[in-house]
């Protein structure tokens, strides 16, 4: 049976913790529930229309690196309720998260929605596919109008996600968001000059 994210998450040392500062009865009553291991249509919104998210793996050292990813809205994008998958673009070429997939497969992604005060968190295995070996990947990945060199798709096995709350999330707004929200702003800044420029003319 799939595990749930507080299953994966909630190690021994975690649960000795929450233990010492208190939360651990609590966290029981939640892990009860089996909840988090399959994409329903509020992820795959969300997911829809991140531009970016934050990717950790663990080296063969044992340390952990943790990369931005961005792109396009929707970059990343749903397969089905239990897979995900991007086209990865050249970078810097220093190739440090997919070198340490090639030890532990294993990921975690943070997903934010700074507007919003939402973050999603997802556990998965990434498979790693060179783009000239998977053209068919490639097609479903690549968004048309971005014109970034694909060098391989990577496709995301979900083991389960979870929902954090927004405590802490400080407000973020990109330009694009901003000059929604200024719209109406915009619209009215527009009719009082047309008004002023007919005030000039009478």
């Amino acid at each position: 049976m799939a595990k749930n994210y507080l299953e994966i998450a909630f190690t021994e040392s975690v649960k000795a913790q929450q233990k010492i500062y208190g939360s651990r009865r609590q966290y029981e009553r939640m892990g009860a529930i089996q909840r988090g291991t399959e994409l329903t249509l509020a992820e795959t919104d969300f997911i829809s229309t991140r531009d970016s998210f934050y990717l950790a793996t663990v080296g063969e050292s044992g340390q952990p690196y943790v990369q931005f990813r961005g792109g396009v809205k929707g970059f990343l994008k749903v397969l089905d309720s239990k897979t995900l998958g991007y086209a990865d673009f050249r970078g810097n070429l220093q190739y440090i998260s997919v070198g340490n997939l090639t030890k532990d497969n294993r990921a975690a992604l943070i997903l934010m929605d700074y507007a919003n005060r939402q973050r999603l968190k997802i556990f998965a295995s990434i498979e790693v596919f060179e783009a000239k070996d998977a053209a068919e990947l490639i097609a479903k990945l690549e968004n048309s109008d971005y014109k970034a060199k694909i060098e391989r798709a990577m496709i995301l096995n979900v083991d389960a996600f979870d929902w954090n709350c927004p405590q802490h999330i400080t407000p973020r707004f990109t330009i694009e968001e901003i000059q929604a929200m200024n719209q109406p702003l915009y619209e009215h800044i527009e009719k009082l000059e047309a008004e002023n420029e007919l005030l000039r003319h009478d």
